[in-house]
């Protein structure tokens, strides 16, 4: 029976020393007028933009998981990203790819740029 609950509890340690990276990313956006998930309209024309952009971006298999899990989030056939991103190249390819389905002039990029630190896997 010590195995087992070995287990639970080093898993506990880690859950409890690793807190959420965005966190306090998502704490800003409670407050923040800019566009987030819970604003999107549910009309078809708006989710199939976010499905298609999602579906390239998650394709995409050189980028991060960070990248991976970025927000997109149109209305009215205006997207706009939001979230974590490791590098500005992350950054530049999830545009293209949003402007590539929705319109260059159409897509807002309000991602960030926030590298791995030492600890933590790339």
């Amino acid at each position: 029976m010590r195995g087992p609950l070995l287990i639970v509890l080093v898993a506990a340690g880690l859950a409890a020393a690793q807190a959420p990276d965005n966190s306090k990313t998502n704490q800003r956006d409670r407050t923040d007028p800019s566009a987030t998930a819970d604003q999107q309209k549910m009309n078809k024309a708006d989710t199939d933009l976010v499905q298609k952009i999602r579906q390239s971006v998650y394709a995409d298999k050189s980028l991060s998981t960070y990248a991976h899990n970025v927000k997109i989030v149109a209305q009215d056939g205006r997207v706009t990203l939001r979230g974590p991103v490791r590098s500005q190249a992350e950054k530049d390819q999830i545009q293209a790819k949003a402007a590539a389905i929705a319109g260059a002039d159409s897509v807002t990029n309000q991602l960030e740029i926030v590298p791995a630190k030492d600890n933590e896997p790339k």
